[in-house]
């Protein structure tokens, strides 16, 4: 299909997206700007901002729609948390976004370094928010509670799609399990939002959609991004179609319904895109 006129970017040119993509090679950091090949990223690089990707560049699992490929996995660089925090120092961000790869290999699932990335922030900007988009570390309780327990402004785990889907889509994770997660943080931690995000367009039906929205509302989750689902590369699953912006208006809508606080849904939403905003 071809790619709707809603969703063509014009590239800025701004010299701060060169700026902002030569200080994250100088300090040797990865940004899901550019390993999930974001729509976003000449917008925000431009607005020096980025989205942080910890623990590597090689993850554990495989999902489909992702552009981060599996592969031989890296030791973790006990620095990487300094560095982020003077990458965010360097940036004058106000809201740090900090993501990771998936490690199922690590006992901690990588908490720890979630943990120590959050207190390394705080250290060098205090008045700084934080939000961690963290994996589901196989349903670890204490991996969560480390990451809680370092009290990050906004906690973020993606279901990503809806249930029927995950075989395809994210074999190695579990839906039901992913929803734990979101309700146990507010157990654990009922001050700290939860947020969580979904991409239509992988084959899901809109009324498959609706219980989703059903499932978040229960749990409480108080912050809900709905984008549109791209291919990265022609080796990655079909857009099975493409969602007018009239269908997202309606998906937000249907979700402030239900009782969740803030649904920011829009073609070309993404879970980090903006996040500020809602801190």
């Amino acid at each position: 299909m071809r790619i709707p006129p809603w969703l063509r970017i014009k590239l800025p040119s701004s010299e701060r997206f060169s700026c902002t993509e030569g200080l994250i090679d100088d300090l040797r950091l990865n940004t899901v700007c550019q390993s999930a090949k974001c729509p976003n990223k000449w917008e925000c690089f431009s607005r020096n901002v980025a989205t942080f990707l910890i623990m590597g560049s090689v993850c554990s699992r495989n999902c489909a729609f992702c552009n981060i490929a599996p592969g031989r996995l890296e030791p973790l660089e006990a620095d990487e948390p300094a560095r982020v925090a003077e990458a965010a120092r360097r940036l004058d961000l106000k809201h740090v976004v900090v993501t990771s790869v998936t490690r199922d290999d690590l006992p901690d699932g990588g908490a720890g370094h979630f943990a120590a990335t959050i207190r390394a922030v705080r250290q060098t900007l205090p008045k700084c928010t934080v939000e961690v988009l963290i994996p589901d570390f196989l349903g670890d309780e204490a991996a969560l509670r480390t990451v809680l327990d370092a009290r990050p402004d906004v906690l973020n785990h993606n279901l990503e799609t809806v249930p029927s889907l995950y075989p395809a889509i994210r074999p190695q994770a579990d839906y039901r399990q992913s929803l734990t997660l979101l309700a146990r943080s507010k157990v654990l931690a009922p001050s700290i939002p939860t947020k969580s995000g979904i991409m239509v367009g992988l084959g899901e039906t809109d009324a498959q959609i609706l219980p989703v929205l059903d499932d978040l509302a229960a749990v409480n989750c108080d912050i809900v991004t709905i984008g549109q689902y791209m291919r990265p590369t022609r080796q990655h699953p079909p857009v099975a179609r493409y969602v007018e912006p009239a269908a997202f208006d309606a998906y937000a809508a249907q979700g402030q319904a239900r009782g969740i606080r803030h649904v920011f849904s829009a073609p070309l939403v993404r879970s980090s895109y903006n996040a500020a905003q809602f801190v």
